[in-house]
């Protein structure tokens, strides 16, 4: 009996016809994250919004609350932006204005998304009494209205800046992140390698850690941005409304200054259209951010609005709308005409 003989580029049947060679395993891809497109677009938006709220201030060519000569002026050379009615520069006022919007809707996301780690993820693991205890204080911290409520401390403590503001909205918005972490820590706390973990006598807190918060990452990630776009909001809500004190620049301040000195019935519409726009590329940054960790996470919103995929042997398979592509295997190639009657010759003579 005559064994196949092998080399490093294929196999050789015992008939001496080459074997097909085996398929290299297909490289897994890195950074999928960045490679979204709309998870990219969101990055290079918000990185820039985070860049001018660290240098902002320094770059601002005016003082944002330097008067001048120039009442209601249009924008010019002099002043990108125009000016307010009391001839203050626009464009310094919404450069130094994104350092406040930015940190009350970074430090608001940081709180509550570290508080609803804490209640949710411990209320899902340990079960019984801490559950029923957590879940509770889940249930009353939703149900309270976060607006009024931010609204009443800012009016009731005197002076009340972005940072009481920031704590007010991070510690009133966790619950909501809290219940879907606990649900899913519960899905996650009887899988078999945290039943291996508990059974090598892994203490509670590194099974938390190292076994089930690595699977929560891309959760925790989307609460986080679904809290900082909730309170840019409010923030801005606040400042708009005259809650929050109107010396401290952000864009909600210069809203709240152009409604209160008629902008829109003067025409200037200079005065609130570029913390408007301003206002509008953060939240699709964030939103298009939280809809990249959503693809990222889900394979089948990954390959959805797509109208063809590539396979891993480089075939493309186009999908119509309203049915599931099927990847099928390519079928053989059809044998030549003589191997065909060399065959059925072999058979004849069995």
């Amino acid at each position: 009996m005559s064994m196949p003989a092998t080399t490093m580029t294929g196999t050789v049947t015992g008939d001496g016809a080459p074997a097909a060679p085996a398929q290299a395993a297909p490289k897994r891809r890195r950074l999928r994250f960045v490679a979204n497109p709309k998870a990219a677009t969101g990055l290079v938006v918000l990185g820039f919004f985070l860049l001018l709220a660290v240098i902002g201030p320094w770059i601002a060519p005016y003082d944002p609350s330097a008067r001048g000569s120039d009442l209601v002026a249009p924008p010019s050379a002099e002043h990108w932006f125009g000016t307010t009615h009391l001839g203050q520069d626009i464009f310094s006022q919404v450069l130094v204005g994104t350092r406040g919007v930015i940190f009350v809707g970074f430090l608001a996301g940081l709180v509550a998304t570290v508080l609803s780690v804490l209640v949710g993820v411990t209320a899902g693991f340990l079960g019984g009494a801490a559950d029923e205890s957590l879940s509770a204080l889940s249930n009353v911290f939703l149900v309270i209205p976060a607006l009024p409520l931010i609204i009443i401390v800012a009016s009731t403590i005197p002076g009340a800046g972005d940072l009481m503001v920031a704590l007010v909205i991070g510690a009133t918005s966790w619950a909501w992140g809290a219940r879907v972490l606990r649900a899913q820590t519960l899905s996650l706390r009887r899988r078999d390698y945290v039943e291996a973990a508990r059974a090598t006598g892994e203490s509670t807190w590194r099974i938390i850690i190292f076994e089930i918060l690595p699977n929560l990452t891309a959760i925790i990630a989307s609460g986080f941005v679904g809290t900082v776009i909730f309170a840019v909001m409010t923030e801005i809500t606040l400042a708009f409304i005259g809650i929050s004190t109107v010396s401290e620049w952000n864009w909600g301040t210069i809203l709240f200054w152009a409604q209160s000195q008629q902008a829109l019935a003067q025409g200037a519409w200079w005065w609130f259209v570029p913390a408007g726009l301003a206002i509008a590329l953060l939240g699709t940054a964030l939103s298009l951010v939280n809809f990249g960790i959503d693809e990222f996470v889900s394979p089948r919103l990954r390959s959805s609005g797509k109208t063809s995929v590539k396979t891993a042997d480089g075939r493309t398979v186009r999908m119509r709308v309203g049915f599931t592509p099927v990847l099928r295997t390519a079928p053989p190639p059809p044998a030549p005409r003589g191997a065909d009657v060399l065959s059925s010759e072999r058979v004849g003579q069995r």
